[in-house]
């Protein structure tokens, strides 16, 4: 559920920032730096890079497929109680099919690794949102 809760708070940031306008943020680059990241910290070989990362990237497709449908709820009237109901009967079956996908997206990615790395692919990614979020809040904190 942390894990959930992150990469949503993560996926709303960047959304924000790029609804901002272009204010430096580039998601190419965001997202290569993050490939390397783990790359590093996981001690992936090219080889194994190479077969990791397509299947990384479908899976956050999906995922941010699923989370992009959250942002429907922000029209909801909170005055409207079916409405709210509805929104967050919704929202919990959109938390259960992430998870779902996070699940089998591991499942695959044991199949190509092995188990150390899958654990240190996902420990890395963690660390590197955190420190994406606190360099974007000491930014902020400096302007």
């Amino acid at each position: 559920m942390k894990k959930l809760l992150f990469i949503a708070i993560a996926f709303s940031w960047a959304v924000t920032v790029s609804a901002q306008g272009n204010r430096g943020f580039d998601a190419a680059k965001f997202e290569s730096q993050l490939e390397q990241y783990i790359t590093t910290e996981a001690g992936l070989t090219p080889q194994e890079a190479s077969s990791f990362f397509p299947v990384y990237r479908e899976m956050k497709r999906k995922q941010y497929a699923l989370m992009s449908s959250e942002r429907r709820n922000r029209f909801v009237s909170v005055d409207d109680d079916k409405a709210c109901a509805e929104a967050i009967k919704k929202h919990d079956e959109n938390d259960i099919a992430i998870k779902e996908l996070i699940r089998d997206y591991h499942q695959k990615f044991l199949k190509i690794l092995p188990a150390n790395k899958v654990f240190k692919i996902i420990r890395a990614e963690d660390r590197y949102h955190r420190q994406a979020l606190k360099r974007v809040a000491r930014k902020d904190r400096s302007r």
